[in-house]
């Protein structure tokens, strides 16, 4: 695994339940999104768990966008042990929160400047302060809270306008899964930065929502902290992804070992 600035577009990676997941090191992933971000390139990141694998393998739009993406990181721990079990030796989690802090932490060395796009404004509110306690040196360029609804014409062109003339190297967008990966695609080419999508990560940031302790982390057991924190708005989408990432996986290393079986 190493930095995607020193391989082939489309090389390092491998399929999760047919969605292309790249294999890369904290320091690959930190060090590509600095050097896109430095460059004002227009790049998207897509942080891929259990629910975005899931759906991508059951919507073909939404495939697209995540096939499309400049980065697809693995997140939640199922995905990055499919990445070992497919060759990826010591793949870990590039989860949403961490990259957000490990990021910031280089961007405040670095004078470097981001932009917060989601989450509501009570919570970007509360974000700011804290960001900037944690980070000190670190440069805001912008934040926004949208609207819940799709925006007009008008007011889309004057967000990527702000964006753009914030001076921002990468924008950091908390709408949720798949809403958040949608609006990446749809603004590469006009927004001027890297978009990171990292949906619950503002919240845990600005401590409006816990995140699972370090341990749990560690586990991966993190989904199930969410799941108990918010049973009656998550219960559903775990029972249900969770089940067809077990059954897909298995599915998908099953075949892969017959392909790899010499025929007789």
């Amino acid at each position: 695994m190493t930095s995607l600035q020193t391989i082939e577009p489309g090389s390092c990676s491998s399929h999760v339940l047919g969605v292309r997941i790249h294999a890369v090191t904290w320091d690959g992933a930190l060090d590509t999104i600095s050097h896109w971000a430095s460059a004002q390139e227009s790049r998207y990141v897509c942080i891929c768990n259990v629910h975005s694998v899931v759906t991508a393998a059951r919507d073909d739009a939404f495939a697209r966008i995540v096939a499309e993406a400049d980065l697809a990181t693995p997140d939640g721990a199922p995905v990055a042990w499919m990445l070992r079990r497919l060759g990826h030796a010591g793949q870990q989690r590039i989860n949403g929160p961490d990259l957000m802090a490990r990021y910031f932490l280089k961007a405040a060395r670095s004078g470097d400047s981001i932009f917060l796009f989601g989450g509501t404004q009570g919570t970007l509110d509360r974000l700011r302060p804290a960001l900037e306690r944690r980070f000190p040196g670190l440069r805001v360029a912008g934040a926004y809270s949208p609207p819940f609804r799709i925006l007009t014409p008008e007011e889309d062109s004057a967000i990527v306008d702000a964006i753009n003339r914030s001076g921002a190297g990468t924008v950091w967008v908390a709408l949720g899964c798949p809403k958040q990966e949608a609006w990446m695609a749809a603004h590469r080419g006009r927004i001027n930065a890297v978009m990171v999508g990292v949906g619950a990560a503002f919240d845990y940031f600005a401590g409006t929502v816990p995140r699972a302790p370090a341990w749990m982390q560690r586990m991966g057991l993190e989904w199930l902290h969410r799941l108990v924190s918010e049973p009656r708005r998550l219960w559903r989408r775990y029972l249900v992804t969770n089940s067809l990432f077990i059954v897909g996986a298995a599915g998908q290393l099953v075949r892969r070992g017959r392909a790899r079986q010499p025929h007789r």
